[in-house]
């Protein structure tokens, strides 16, 4: 593509470019935030059952879910919901546990609003990626914005924990289209050159977040005013992003070609180009004219499995994606039990996840991505399998393992976006980063399940996880490298990439028998 190529050739990365980048990074420093701010909202502080037995007992039964029969007896029988729960609030003010009493029998409670929250990810990654494709990006990630800020509040003034699932789940769904439709705006805009460099600084800005969870929560502990306060900022950033063209490329692919051309005077004006440009409307519409035959508006997700390329992409990265995030999050959620204060420990995950970021971003700007996102998700399945070996009680080493694989997850999250992002074509790209990230969210909500199995054999789970992420990494080592290559527009254009691709193969093999039979 003629134009394509004029777009990837003469941008470089200029104020434009610059200001587009830290608009779009800014709301994805508190998606962190939110996806972990139950470990600080769903908090369970030391209880007991309030019993005026107890109180004349004076010392309080073993089991927090029970409580003395009589005075003369030290026989102990189940709390009742009408009994009620006194609460140490040393530490957190209110959380929604002491709130609403989720403990003992309403336990489950507090899993389900987190196994909610997740379901509302997945369900946005579905809504939220094809909508895209058929809307625009901009248009879906203005309205994700207000999604954010406006369900967050409604969950902060929820008067019952099914309320509160309720806005949970919609800010979920935002959370999700947030994702995947700014950081295909920022490829969509970016030059082929300085893609690792934004996919690097938008995976430190999901990194930040979880520093920042662990500040605000330390001075708001009570639940109420943590929501709120990583809620009322999506509004700035509503308006922040406003100022963001929508991508060009999509909306050549939908023939408004007027728009696209005004978009792209609008940025050389921006980058202080007054004079003639280089696009001009005769080009737009030349290159229109010259891809219309081959262009289909009305492609589905169903056009992800239909070709053999598209197919392939689709299933190594559906496979990649939910146990990089199976494995994560539960690692993620799982921090009380190195018996640390959970302020520093998610202070000290959220920081070491950032110099391997650093050094994967670097290996998928001068080596590949491909070798990036897979070395990233094998080693951490490594890592997880090599932690069986390492004793309970051992709790510090434990941690150690714990960061490396965070770390190395979140390198695959930091590569994944962008290599996932460059493999699929634009008129494809948001339905196909939804449905990735969908898979992502569907092992987020497994991953809970897996825990549960610890009860069997207290193996068990990290067994699951290690096999699953070293299994799942072996098909991306058959996807096409993506590095110095530019970003493709149609399915076809696909295909062909995936032929020329088997055709050099092919031809190295046929040259590889003729040299070893001379």
């Amino acid at each position: 593509m003629a134009l394509k190529d004029v777009l990837d050739k003469d941008s470089l990365f200029s104020p434009f470019q610059a200001t587009m980048v830290f608009f779009l990074c800014a709301p994805l420093t508190l998606v962190g935030t939110h996806n972990l701010m139950q470990i600080f909202t769903a908090a369970v502080p030391p209880h007991h059952c309030r019993s005026n037995i107890t109180m004349y007992h004076n010392r309080l039964p073993t089991d927090p879910c029970t409580r003395f029969v009589s005075f003369l007896t030290n026989d102990t029988e189940s709390c009742s919901e009408n009994d009620g729960w006194d609460y140490d609030l040393s530490v957190y003010t209110s959380t929604i546990i002491n709130e609403w009493n989720l403990v003992c029998q309403r336990e489950y409670m507090k899993e389900l609003a987190q196994s909610l929250y997740m379901a509302g990810v997945l369900v946005g990654a579905i809504v939220y990626g094809p909508l895209a494709d058929r809307f625009g990006r901009r248009v879906v990630l203005l309205c994700c914005l207000l999604q954010i800020a406006t369900m967050g509040i409604g969950a902060s003034l929820s008067p019952n924990i099914m309320v509160y699932c309720i806005f949970r789940f919609m800010t979920g769904m935002g959370i999700c289209g947030l994702i995947i439709n700014d950081l295909g705006l920022a490829m969509e805009w970016t030059p082929q050159r300085f893609r690792p460099m934004v996919s690097m600084l938008q995976g430190y800005c999901l990194s930040i977040g979880q520093t920042i969870l662990a500040g605000v929560a330390y001075a708001l502990t009570d639940w109420r005013w943590l929501q709120l306060a990583l809620s009322l900022p999506y509004f700035i950033f509503f308006i922040l992003v406003w100022w963001v063209p929508e991508s060009s490329r999509w909306l050549l692919l939908k023939k408004r070609t007027h728009q696209a051309l005004t978009n792209l005077n609008r940025v050389a004006r921006i980058n202080g180009k007054k004079g003639d440009s280089t696009i001009t409307l005769e080009m737009v519409k030349l290159e229109d004219q010259k891809d219309s035959p081959t262009r289909n508006n009305k492609l589905t997700p169903v056009d992800l499995f239909r070709t053999p390329a598209m197919r392939k992409i689709t299933i190594s990265l559906c496979m990649s994606w939910f146990s990089g995030s199976f494995c994560y999050f539960a690692l993620a959620m799982d921090i009380q039990r190195f018996g640390l204060s959970i302020y520093l420990v998610q202070v000290v995950f959220g920081c070491t996840e950032i110099p391997l970021r650093v050094l994967s971003s670097a290996t998928a700007a001068y080596i590949g991505r491909r070798f990036t996102v897979f070395s990233s998700l094998f080693l951490s399945g490594v890592i997880i399998l090599a932690s069986l070996a390492v004793p309970a009680d051992m709790l510090m080493l434990q941690m150690t393992f714990s960061i490396l694989v965070r770390g190395f997850l979140g390198s695959y999250f930091v590569c994944g976006y962008l290599y996932t992002a460059e493999l699929y074509p634009t008129e494809l790209r948001q339905t196909g980063m939804g449905f990735t990230n969908m898979m992502m969210r569907l092992g987020a909500v497994v991953s809970p399940l897996v825990t549960m199995t610890k009860a069997y054999m207290s193996f068990l789970p990290l067994l699951i996880f290690g096999v699953v992420s070293t299994v799942c990494s072996i098909p991306l080592l058959f996807l096409p490298e993506t590095l110095n290559s530019p970003l493709l527009d149609t399915v076809e254009e696909v295909e062909k990439g995936n032929r020329k691709e088997i055709n050099n193969n092919t031809t190295k093999e046929t040259q590889s028998v003729r040299n070893t039979k001379l």
